[in-house]
């Protein structure tokens, strides 16, 4: 059962990725093997997938993205799936219901390039028909711990764990910080 202290565990490695298990346990007042058991625990069961770097589309020159809502022949999702992995400006895709059949984000560089895009995707014999929507800003960032915090609350703590203990040095553990 997910608790409290995983998703404790879960801020903290997001707010210092390049902690390892001793840095976490310090930061968290948890014993290390406890934070190493924990951790493996979270990756096995593929709720941690990975700690690679989180990169900025808009930093890194594009500058213009859109959802793009594409209405797919009867079957071809398969087809589908494999046209958009082979198209560099698809960033994600996500099978849907209602009056689509696939979301896209789609990333580029300028409008242009957008248009594009567009224009490439519906050439496909498999898209009936596609819309656009350009995204003007993000409103709320991507994120994965408040449904997590608020399983974890209905579900008590770990019998070790307490909220309000405060690690070496004073400070707070991670789950006290606000998300």
């Amino acid at each position: 059962m997910f608790d409290e202290l995983d998703v404790a565990l879960l801020k903290t490695l997001r707010d210092h990725p390049r902690a390892g298990h001793l840095e976490v346990s310090r930061l968290t007042g948890v014993a290390r093997a406890t934070v190493q058991a924990r951790i493996h625990k979270l990756e096995s069961a593929g709720i941690v997938t990975g700690y690679g770097p989180d990169v900025d589309l808009r930093a890194a020159g594009y500058t213009v993205q859109a959802f793009v809502t594409l209405e797919i022949a009867q079957g071809a999702l398969d087809a589908v799936q494999g046209e958009l992995e082979g198209h560099p400006s698809v960033v994600e895709a996500f099978a849907t219901t209602g009056t689509g059949d696939v979301l896209c984000r789609m990333a580029a560089r300028s409008q242009e390039e957008l248009q594009q895009a567009l224009l490439d995707i519906n050439r496909s014999p498999n898209i009936a028909r596609s819309m656009s929507v350009v995204i003007l800003s993000t409103v709320v960032e991507t994120r994965s711990l408040p449904p997590l915090e608020a399983h974890a609350r209905a579900g008590g703590r770990a019998p070790a764990y307490r909220r309000g203990h405060r690690a070496p040095g004073g400070r707070r553990p991670a789950d006290d910080r606000e998300v």
